[in-house]
């Protein structure tokens, strides 16, 4: 069992055709994902990597009705369309790498997702992996295959660097990870640390979680509000939630887990 990604899921890549959305595209196949096709206007009948490129969502999904996930390659202008053609073709889950993103638009588009009940992570997220099974984006890079294993730790970050050195650590530890999520570094965050640690306390595969964030930022506040750090690692501690005082006591306290 795995969060977010599983063997049905069908991926289309927003932008496949440029650059980035074709060596994510790359990265994406190699792995093992399932991506069917994608969508970049003005350059439909091409192909990349094998795969389809229509003009529009809509005639995507005239052949592919079963696409569960969107990846966003665009630039930062066009962001806030291809996420709002993503809601209104009710795509479950939508993964936004784009980076620079204007606040109002970013606002906008996460409204209308809320609205609809459709999950959006990002934006500036690298993606997100469950080893063994695929992942959306580029995260873990060309090392994914030395970085990832299948494994019972769930791994949360605000940075992408980290989501890959924190993967590290926990496969030289000789654990393996059930998912790694990069959240995007951007004020404004789709999905949350408190929205994802419901996901991962649901999966029967998820023993521990990790979770790298920033100094404070309120959706790190949210995960534990209202305790001094003292009161907040006792309360945690409380009910099975164990806080590092030093990067280098992570991998100490999850082992007991793994």
């Amino acid at each position: 069992m795995s969060i977010l990604i599983d063997h049905n899921t069908k991926v289309l890549i927003q932008g496949m055709t440029g650059k980035e959305g074709a060596k994510a595209a790359t990265a994406m196949l190699e792995y093992g994902t399932k991506v069917v096709c994608g969508v970049t206007p003005g350059k439909g009948g091409q192909e990349v990597e094998g795969k389809p490129i229509f003009n529009s969502l809509k005639e995507a999904f005239v052949r592919f009705p079963d696409i569960t996930t969107s990846a966003i390659y665009v630039p930062p202008f066009a962001a806030k369309a291809a996420v709002l053609e993503a809601i209104e073709n009710n795509i479950p889950t939508i993964n936004v790498i784009v980076e620079r993103i204007p606040i109002r638009d970013t606002a906008y588009f996460l409204a209308a997702a809320r609205e609809k009940n459709i999950r959006v992570i990002g934006p500036s997220s690298l993606g997100y992996i469950a080893p063994g099974i695929g992942r959306i984006g580029v995260v873990g890079g060309p090392l994914v295959q030395e970085i990832f294993q299948p494994g019972s730790i769930g791994v949360i970050s605000r940075s992408g660097g980290m989501t890959n050195e924190l993967s590290w650590q926990i496969r030289k530890a000789g654990m393996g990870q059930s998912a790694a999520v990069h959240v995007g570094g951007d004020l404004l965050m789709g999905t949350t640390y408190g929205d994802l640690l419901k996901l991962f306390q649901e999966d029967a595969q998820t023993k521990a979680v990790v979770i790298f964030g920033e100094h404070g930022g309120w959706y790190e506040f949210d995960v534990g509000r209202g305790q001094s750090a003292e009161e907040k690692s006792r309360t945690l501690a409380d009910v099975g939630v164990m806080v590092a005082e030093r990067y280098e006591d992570l991998v100490t306290l999850i082992q007991p887990f793994a």
